[in-house]
């Protein structure tokens, strides 16, 4: 549980304290890779609260998807259409379901019901 956690707060102080401009033509791109590591946190997160995480399924499902996405991000860019909304959306999504679940599980632990109604 820790190693995405870790990583999430890193990330922030690392973000927060570089000045980095990132120009508008990546802004796509790093729309999709920024979904992506959201995802794959907040699904490690869900692993592990349902006592299933695996840290090379953490590794491989992130850069997985971060490639997946800016392959489709750049394809749109080369056709003309906006397909990296379709990542935007499947990430949104996923991530949102994430998040229900997690919140699910913080509150049947506090509240004290038992796991399995959840399954």
């Amino acid at each position: 549980m820790w190693l995405p956690l870790i990583g999430l707060i890193a990330g922030i102080i690392i973000g927060a304290a570089l000045s980095i401009t990132i120009p508008t033509e990546y802004a796509k791109y790093m729309s999709v890779a920024l979904l992506a590591a959201l995802d794959s946190v907040f699904g490690s997160l869900r692993g592990y609260l349902e006592d299933r995480f695996d840290a090379l399924i953490l590794l491989t499902g992130f850069f997985f998807n971060a490639i997946l996405a800016a392959l489709l991000a750049y394809l749109g860019d080369r056709l003309g259409v906006d397909l990296f909304l379709a990542a935007v959306f499947a990430f949104g999504v996923r991530i949102f379901q994430n998040l229900a679940v997690i919140r699910r599980y913080i509150i049947d632990r506090i509240v004290g019901r038992p796991k399995d109604r959840l399954q």
